[in-house]
């Protein structure tokens, strides 16, 4: 009566591996709430702290209320001692990205990554994977994870997904993340990893980042692009690659709860954002049991179709001009892709991308 069933036991593991990546995104990411990320991994925006404030915090308890002093000075030690490792290409150990555990994380939606053309090792690029949705499960399942068979796809190209540097103040959760192959979003990270790394590297940036979440439902496909250039201004210094990247199905895996318009609750998600540019979601997938709600993504395949990669010139100080321009082909390149493979996942013809 105890033994599980190698279905039942299927999905345990997989649940598990869910769980325990977006516990640790979330232990990560609820300190960092009043920041903006680009790729994966702050969601549920809460409470206006940093992260550098939580750490002070936390270390500060443990001397003065508890005898465990010694774990602090460890921790902060090393965290000096190991500060820049986000910002010089992170940490990535290729045995945590082939763990079997993320073999279930794939399978529990499934997870599916295909490609249009395919990429030199000998050239540089810069991946924008759309839409962002509450915890971008689909690029963190394709690009620090090896199950979803991105080595097999793109031989020779090494992934680097991007994130804000806040998670490197959260001592052994950092460690866990890096090794998954993550580096830090800020430009001195990038310029690292498109200068002192040599050919064949893939960014992966998530453009719209947590002003997306608002829009994230079921059949949505509204993205946040229209302000966003920074990543174009970067690909046009380093005379990188732009690829647009769209994952069918990323926005079906969490509702959320629309409030009224005028309500009280849609008024202060409206002050919230204007006070910290976040907008506070009530979003929801299922819980533990049979209709339940929870933190878990209902279990919908998600496809990532990785589009034809955007040569652009190098220019190291790009006009506001020169910009926009390469910032319309992108988006060009996106609505491309986006409308030749729409209808394969329930779309109709007539949908579009909705750019805000």
């Amino acid at each position: 009566m105890l033994l599980l069933s190698k279905k039942d036991l299927k999905t345990t593991l997989e649940v598990f591996a869910l769980f325990q990546w977006a516990l640790s995104a979330l232990v990560i990411g609820l300190p960092t709430s009043g920041g903006q990320i680009s790729v994966t991994h702050r969601w549920l925006p809460v409470i206006e702290c940093s992260p550098e404030c939580a750490v002070i915090l936390v270390n500060l308890y443990l001397v003065v209320f508890t005898p465990y002093w010694p774990v602090s000075v460890l921790m902060l030690t090393w965290l000096a001692f190991d500060w820049r490792t986000p910002e010089r290409g992170g940490c990535r150990f290729t045995c945590v990205r082939r763990w079997c555990l993320w073999k279930q994380y794939c399978d529990y939606f499934p997870l599916k990554l295909l490609k249009t053309h395919d990429l030199s090792p000998s050239l540089n690029y810069i991946l924008a994977c759309h839409p962002h949705g509450f915890m971008s499960h689909s690029c963190f399942g394709h690009f620090a994870t090896e199950k979803s068979g991105f080595s097999k796809i793109f031989p020779g190209i090494i992934p680097s997904i991007l994130t804000l540097g806040a998670f490197s103040w959260v001592p052994f959760l950092r460690e866990y993340v890096m090794s998954t192959g993550p580096c830090s979003v800020s430009q001195s990270s990038m310029d690292f990893l498109l200068t002192r790394r040599g050919t064949r590297n893939m960014l992966i940036v998530g453009v719209s980042g947590l002003a997306e979440c608002r829009y994230s439902l079921p059949g949505s496909t509204t993205l946040v692009l229209k302000n966003r250039t920074g990543f174009v201004r970067t690909a046009l210094r380093h005379g990188v690659a732009l690829i647009p990247a769209y994952a069918f199905g990323e926005t079906e895996l969490y509702n959320q709860q629309i409030f009224t318009p005028g309500g009280f609750v849609s008024r202060f998600q409206k002050w919230f954002q204007s006070m910290v540019h976040i907008y506070p979601c009530a979003f929801y997938g299922h819980g533990f049991t049979e209709n339940s709600w929870g933190l878990l993504p209902y279990a919908w395949p998600v496809t990532t179709i990785v589009g034809k990669p955007l040569p652009l010139p190098k220019i190291e100080d790009p006009s506001k001009e020169t910009v926009a321009k390469y910032h319309v082909v992108y988006i060009d390149a996106l609505h491309k892709l986006f409308g030749q493979h729409k209808t394969k996942f329930g779309f109709s013809e007539t949908q579009e991308l909705v750019l805000t």
